[in-house]
């Protein structure tokens, strides 16, 4: 057998390198072996053994008995050809990085080859270079990248700092979110960096300022025009594509945060064209108002006043406050003297079956001018997560429930949605949410009499209040452009990750809802939300 070893000894049999001052053990399988001298004395002297061997059987033969992190193989050799042996290889280690060196450029080859899931492709000649970037990519790559990754992190972390330390306006503060959403995203591909929980601390830090900003600005922004707030984002985001001959599609992801469409997004690139932009969630961030004042162009109050019959004022949850989405879509376009080529359509995706139901009808739908649908399954994740155990162990942080938020949408209907929107090139696709949620660490106590709402990120009733300063109060409901609902009715709204608790049972149920996510507070993760404008690529 003809083998060559360096740095260990010659014996083939049952020998396994070992893994000290190196930073990997490489196999060059070639038999002409003998010209890439140069290339293999490079190797080394960047740190890596590299062992030869002129034929496929050996090849085989030499990883079975011994430690090897990367094989660079050629395609023409006697006797067992390189795809041959690339898949015997590949039958006993099936994770092995190999690299394809070879002279071969047909195009067939090359799409055999990845089929057999090589790692590279490099055409001879190679120089020493290519050979160590293809080496340094496979066997260093990880390390490398979470090193940028690391440093990149830390300056940005350092730049919000900084940020913190001047006041911000509301532009700056979606900027700063934007930033520090996808520098978290980044680390999640590098838990061994130990950075997540400063990653943490900062965004609780940023939450506490953000409450700040908010409590201080956000009855000036009801009267601004300048600030686009839940109500404002169908007029600007939706109806001027009404314009265009080709359908139009409003989808409303109840409970979607900025990170979780990052994670659904990475599946559409492909798809469409995206474009994205942050609103400013009304509060409470909670469905019944926000979605509601969406879908109508008003704020609460003014829909209690102007549309009493679409207003109820029975309890807070999303069956009994929010049965007339469309009615109150159809009262804004009247209002808007928009007049649309067909019926409006509007549906809401509340279970599996339903959702699968829509995947087939879509073809159909494309035949309509704008048809609006809501989503409930994020909201329906996050609340699942609160209350199954095993849910809660399979995503115990933030990382871990944008994962799970992953799996959901790969195998969701929506996303099988999507993928029959991407087939008609005219199509426009606005896709938001109503709010986000917050994960809740900290209780507080909350007191108020029987009529107090249940919500745990929002209360109102009558002198309902928190105990310490977790909270804003909202004495004169109106002023905020919430609903009355009493003449002696005022709201509390959670800030950061707070939640409110009873002093009845009030240790049992601080430990159930901790370390929950929670929705209609204040925090950057319930009120910066994205909107999206997608475009089918076509082709």
């Amino acid at each position: 057998m003809e083998i060559e070893t360096r740095h260990v000894p010659p014996s083939l049999s049952g020998y396994t390198h070992p893994m000290t001052d190196t930073k990997g053990n490489i196999l060059w399988v070639d038999d002409e072996v003998d010209l890439f001298r140069p290339h293999i004395l490079f190797l080394e002297q960047k740190g890596y053994t590299v062992n030869t061997v002129t034929n496929g059987e050996d090849a085989v033969s030499f990883t079975q008995a011994n430690v090897v992190d990367l094989v660079l193989l050629d395609e023409s050799m006697p006797g067992m050809g390189g795809l041959a042996t690339l898949q015997q290889l590949k039958d006993y280690q099936p994770m092995l990085p190999v690299v394809m060196v070879t002279k071969n450029e047909e195009e067939a080859l090359m799409e055999e080859a990845i089929g057999e899931k090589i790692s590279d492709y490099l055409t001879k000649p190679v120089n020493p270079s290519q050979v160590l970037i293809a080496v340094k990519k496979l066997l260093e790559g990880r390390k490398i990248l979470g090193s940028k990754t690391s440093q990149d992190y830390i300056q940005q972390f350092n730049t919000i700092s900084r940020q913190l330390l001047s006041p911000l306006d509301l532009d700056e503060w979606k900027a700063l979110y934007r930033s520090m959403v996808e520098n978290e995203i980044e680390l999640d591909q590098h838990p061994e960096l130990g950075l997540q929980q400063t990653a943490t601390d900062q965004r609780r830090e940023c939450n506490q300022e953000f409450c700040k900003f908010v409590e201080k600005n956000y009855r000036s922004w009801l009267d601004d025009p300048e600030v686009v707030l839940s109500p404002h984002i169908v007029d600007k985001y939706v109806f001027p594509h009404l314009n265009t001959p080709g359908p139009v599609f409003f989808f409303v992801i109840d409970c979607m945060r900025y990170d979780q469409w990052l994670v659904m997004e990475q599946h559409l690139q492909e798809l469409f064209t995206i474009k994205k932009d942050f609103y400013m969630g009304i509060i409470p961030s909670a469905t019944p108002y926000a979605r509601n004042a969406i879908f109508s162009g008003y704020y609460p109050s003014d829909i209690e006043r102007v549309l009493p019959g679409l207003w109820s004022t029975g309890e807070d949850d999303d069956y009994s406050m929010n049965k007339h989405e469309k009615e109150l879509l159809e009262k804004l376009l009247e209002r808007r003297r928009i007049k649309l080529r067909t019926d409006l359509k509007y549906f809401k995706i509340i279970d599996p079956e339903f959702g699968r139901q829509m995947v087939g009808n879509i073809a159909s739908f494309a035949k309509s001018h704008l048809t609006a649908i809501v989503v409930n399954f994020v909201d329906m994740l996050a609340h699942s997560r609160s209350d199954t155990p095993i849910l809660k162990e399979i995503a115990p942080d933030e990382a871990a429930y944008r994962s799970l938020t992953n799996s959901w949408f790969t195998h969701s209907s929506l996303f099988s949605m999507f993928k029959q929107i991407a087939k008609f090139p005219d199509a426009k696709i606005i896709v938001t949410t109503d709010h986000g949620s917050v994960r809740c660490l900290r209780g507080a106590k909350v007191l108020g009499d029987r009529a107090t709402s249940t919500n745990l990120r929002y209360k109102f009733g009558r002198n309902v209040k928190a105990e310490g300063k977790p909270s804003m109060n909202i004495p004169n409901p109106i002023d905020y452009k919430l609903p009355r609902r009493g003449v002696t009715v005022n709201y509390i709204i959670a800030k950061e990750d707070y939640y409110f608790v009873y002093p009845t049972d009030y240790n049992k149920y601080l430990s159930y809802y901790r370390d929950s996510f929670q929705h209609g507070g204040i925090s950057l993760e319930e009120l910066i939300l994205p909107i999206v404008t997608m475009e089918p690529r076509g082709g």
